[in-house]
């Protein structure tokens, strides 16, 4: 009869045992990017994933899905707007439904990475988050940096008046091209896979990108000097789907914000590493960086820049120019 009696009781904590792990996941967010394992977006997103099932006792889950393994970044925002997708990393992309996300990457507007770091976490910043909520339907949790774009080529150049007609490729953007044009160069779009053979044969004489790319490019073998004009600093943000945040108390809305401010600061730890890498990287393999007036581009470009704006972001661009 005691064992009788003992039974059900067995039977039910056996069954709470084996119930629990179930229980204890309530949610798992599908978290897609276009980064690869390597790349610090990716390894951000992980410990994004870490820290808010740290902060929520494993109730909620993220699953990371790089290498645009879950689409590309216009389908992962549509996704997101469906409900299909919960979140992703994207940024001036998403001028094409909210204008002020321009704002993450014009040409100039940025001195330093502090200055752009103290205007997306303002005022400005604020702006632009809440333009982006209302208009896709997504909402930035926190920024990551990008790699800053410098001008590569075979002499040095340290302001405007240096470039005299260099033939240099730029990405298919009128506001790159404007401006280019604007500070003297003869600049031109071209497929990024042309450049390597377009600057071996002469073609082209000079580049623009961030120093990742420049290393993973090769680029050190058909040019000697990297001219520091950081002339593009920029911003992209993690986002959740809104229909996602809804979801979500107020308690998991708050983890969701820790476990993102955690993972920024851990993105940065590793940016910095990958600046200080790259740069390394280059120097010993034959490249020298060449400090430049960017006082002097930024004046020249200003027009340029100011001419290729929308007017809703054209008083915000001339405040930046301004500071």
């Amino acid at each position: 009869m005691t064992f009788n009696f003992r039974l059900p009781a067995l039977a039910a904590a056996l069954a709470a045992v084996l119930a629990a792990p179930v229980m204890a996941q309530d949610m798992v967010l599908k978290l897609g990017h276009l980064a690869n394992e390597d790349n610090p977006w990716h390894k951000a997103s992980v410990k994004f994933g870490e820290e808010l099932s740290a902060l929520t006792e494993g109730r909620i889950a993220v699953e990371v899905f790089p290498n645009e393994s879950l689409g590309k970044e216009i389908d992962l925002i549509n996704g997101m707007q469906l409900g299909t997708v919960d979140m992703t990393i994207t940024g001036e992309s998403l001028q094409n439904w909210a204008p002020m996300a321009a704002l993450l990457a014009v040409p100039y507007a940025y001195k330093s990475l502090d200055h752009m770091d103290e205007v997306a976490s303002g005022e400005i910043g604020d702006q632009i988050k809440a333009e982006i909520i209302e208009k896709v339907q997504i909402r930035p949790v926190t920024h990551f940096a990008r790699g800053p774009r410098n001008l590569t080529s075979n002499r040095p150049i340290t302001s405007p008046d240096d470039l005299n007609g260099l033939k240099m490729r730029v990405p298919n953007v009128p506001l790159f091209i404007d401006v280019w044009k604007a500070l003297g160069a003869n600049p031109g779009p071209m497929a990024f896979s042309e450049v390597f053979t377009s600057l071996q044969n002469g073609t082209i004489e000079a580049q623009e990108n961030p120093l990742a790319l420049i290393r993973s490019a090769s680029f050190n073998e058909v040019q000697s000097h990297v001219n520091m004009t950081e002339h593009v600093r920029s911003w992209i943000y993690l986002t959740i789907a809104e229909s996602t945040w809804a979801k979500l108390s107020e308690e998991d809305q708050a983890a969701v914000m820790e476990a993102a401010s955690r993972a920024q600061a851990y993105e940065r730890e590793l940016f910095n590493e990958s600046i200080a890498a790259d740069r390394a990287y280059l120097e010993e393999n034959g490249m020298t960086f060449v400090e430049v007036d960017g006082a002097a581009f930024q004046a020249k470009a200003k027009d340029a820049v100011l001419a290729n704006v929308s007017d809703e972001i054209k008083p915000i661009v001339e405040s930046l120019f301004a500071e």
